[in-house]
């Protein structure tokens, strides 16, 4: 049986499942933001970010936006503005927890490196945040050890780095 599956652009009615869907993959890590933040990282680069609705449900979303590479944006604080940048720092990729390991994370990923080749970014960055470097790495993701990270992206975060093609 195949899934209705459906990728769009994030729209204002969409906020309060993507806040939902984050505190769920990260309030027990003490990772999540809040709305303010979350709709902060969107802002400046609304074509890259995305939900995924599966049997029009939002079960998953990417927020995406161009940082200066080898930076991040500041977890305490929302972001003001706008860098101009090629590289596009996917911040968050959540699905949530009763639609994972079905390919959906991978749909999604899909269409944000689609996306991202096509406005001609150079590179996708982004931190691995509770254990999730191995995850990245087998999407062809490289960490880059001598990046430091605060302590609020939690003790195991590894910011890594992919090439667009």
């Amino acid at each position: 049986m195949s899934l209705d599956i459906r990728i769009r652009h994030i729209a204002e009615p969409d906020w309060s499942d993507i806040v939902a869907l984050e505190a769920g993959a990260y309030a027990d890590h003490a990772l999540s933001e809040g709305r303010p933040a979350l709709e902060s990282r969107a802002r400046p680069s609304p074509d890259t970010c995305f939900v995924l609705d599966c049997e029009r449900r939002t079960v998953g979303y990417v927020l995406a936006l161009p940082y200066p590479r080898f930076r991040y944006p500041d977890l305490t604080r929302i972001e003001e503005g706008r860098f101009a940048s090629r590289n596009l720092h996917l911040h968050d990729l959540v699905i949530a927890a009763g639609f994972r390991g079905r390919g959906l994370a991978k749909q999604l990923l899909g269409r944000l490196t689609a996306t991202a080749g096509a406005k001609r970014y150079e590179h996708i960055s982004l931190i691995a945040v509770a254990g999730g470097a191995s995850f990245w790495s087998a999407r062809g993701y490289r960490a880059h050890q001598e990046v430091a990270l605060p302590k609020s992206y939690g003790p195991e975060a590894v910011y890594m780095s992919k090439e667009v093609k």
